[in-house]
């Protein structure tokens, strides 16, 4: 990781611990520069806009997703399992700042951020095709798109049950996980039939 690199994921952190101090709504930039001791145009140079670190945040989790795919005997676990474990690992990366995270969802779901949910629909396409990368579903044409539409149907739900969820170990949102998978799997058995 290069200065640049290293400088961005300080100010990520900063921005992760004034959030949780304050509420992510009632971040704001100058403030988070006030307390790094730095230029609002450091800010700036690493992060656009505000929803720039909160994207940054969830590619954090991202990279968590990919790291899982990375576990000694990855191909020889079940299809199911594979995806269970990548979109949990990406979960499990948000679950330090939960309450934030939570925070950073509805304020791109506010009314007046139409720009933020756009960019929300493009996040979770990317993080799907990621989990599907991950899990080295090699589907194509017809099949993979059916597969990508069951995949980000359960995602996006997962990540509801998990916004929920105040289970230990976030214990119902891995029930629920398992069943949506466990029901896809028998759906796409006997659509191969």
């Amino acid at each position: 990781m290069g200065e640049d690199d290293d400088r961005a994921e300080r100010i990520l952190d900063s921005a992760l611990l004034l959030g949780e101090r304050d509420g992510w709504d009632a971040l704001h930039l100058h403030e988070l520069a006030d307390l790094m001791g730095i230029a609002l145009e450091e800010i700036h140079r690493h992060y656009g806009q505000k929803d720039d670190l909160a994207e940054a945040w969830f590619d954090r989790a991202d990279r968590a997703l990919l790291r899982a795919g990375e576990a000694a005997g990855w191909l020889a676990l079940p299809v199911r399992e594979r995806l269970s474990r990548a979109i949990l690992a990406w979960l499990q990366a948000l679950a330090a700042h939960r309450r934030l995270s939570i925070e950073m969802l509805r304020y791109k779901g506010q009314p007046d951020h139409l720009h933020l949910q756009l960019r929300g629909l493009l996040r979770v396409s990317r993080t799907v095709q990621w989990i599907r990368e991950t899990a080295c579903l090699p589907a194509v044409g017809l099949r993979r798109e059916l597969e990508e539409a069951a995949l980000t149907a359960i995602f996006v739900s997962t990540l509801g049950c998990w916004l929920w969820d105040d289970s230990p170990d976030a214990g119902r949102t891995r029930a629920w996980l398992d069943r949506q998978l466990l029901l896809a799997e028998r759906v796409a058995m006997r659509w191969s039939r």
